[in-house]
């Protein structure tokens, strides 16, 4: 019997039909027998698994029934918005696929509240103002926030990751919405402070030339404690796995840690903002 190897480093495409052979194989299952689980045919598997038909929406809810995935940070579900968001920016959807099943998360943002601590109202206003610039249309708004909420979802997961987060001032004090959105945002971020997973630092603009970064970056350790950096600017996304490229941004993100607020000055400062919100 012919069976074709899968290449899951091709595209998110690819990586879902490998996931997808892999649990099947994993309960000796044939293409048949998950295609009878699945109310689908195992010539559609066999297309799935081979990247020779892209799974839709029912496909993946209907995957994650099957093998129990209903509720976890890294359902088909999730792989299927990867795909679907897959012409945003080169490498974005591997890296929200690493984000998921990540240990520890090391943000840096600028201008705007890193997306993983956005609230749902604040996002809109984001995807919204975006739709009257022109440069996305009202259904892929509604796309990336409930896409943004997916992946937000793998910080309340049963051992939810370690997350450092270093935001620049001008996050908190860039208005954006109304004073209800602004506040619950704020609000927000004070939250996530208390929890007992998290770091939250603000870096004042007094830092000067001394900011290390000049773009957002992401830096992720996962399970096997190797390291993934992302970086994107307004047109281009950037996914490293290379030691040599990705330790020197770890390098220049403990620095930028050290001139940093702390903690508790952060948290002081978010709530003078917070009581002045226009």
């Amino acid at each position: 019997m012919n069976r074709k190897e899968l290449n899951p480093e091709a595209s998110a495409q690819a990586a879902y039909g490998a996931r997808l052979r892999s649990l099947r194989d994993a309960r000796g299952w044939t293409q048949d027998e998950l295609a009878s689980l699945m109310d689908y045919s195992g010539r559609h598997i066999s297309a799935v698994e081979t990247g020779r038909r892209t799974p839709t929406r029912q496909f993946s809810l209907s995957a994650d029934h099957v093998f129990e995935l209903e509720g976890a940070a890294d359902t088909f579900e999730r792989a299927w918005r990867e795909i679907r968001h897959g012409a945003l920016l080169q490498g974005f959807p591997e890296f929200i696929g690493h984000e998921g099943r990540a240990v520890e998360l090391r943000l840096y943002e600028i201008g705007i509240v890193p997306g993983l601590l956005q609230t749902p109202e604040y996002a809109t206003v984001l995807a919204n103002s975006a739709v009257q610039r022109g440069a996305i249309s009202e259904t892929q708004a509604e796309e990336r926030v409930s896409m943004l909420m997916q992946r937000q979802s793998a910080l309340t997961r049963d051992r939810p990751p370690m997350m450092f987060v270093v935001m620049d001032e001008s996050c908190i004090q860039r208005w954006v919405g109304g004073h209800d959105v602004m506040s619950g945002q704020l609000d927000r971020l004070l939250e996530f402070a208390a929890r007992p997973n998290t770091v939250l630092q603000v870096v004042p603009f007094a830092i000067g030339e001394r900011r290390p970064f000049n773009l957002p970056v992401t830096l992720l350790t996962l399970s096997d404690l190797s390291m993934v950096a992302y970086a994107e600017s307004q047109t281009l996304g950037h996914l490293d796995r290379e030691t040599t490229a990705v330790l020197p941004l770890l390098t220049a993100y403990h620095q930028l840690q050290a001139e940093a607020l702390p903690q508790s000055a952060s948290v002081d400062m978010i709530h003078e903002v917070r009581k002045g919100t226009p």
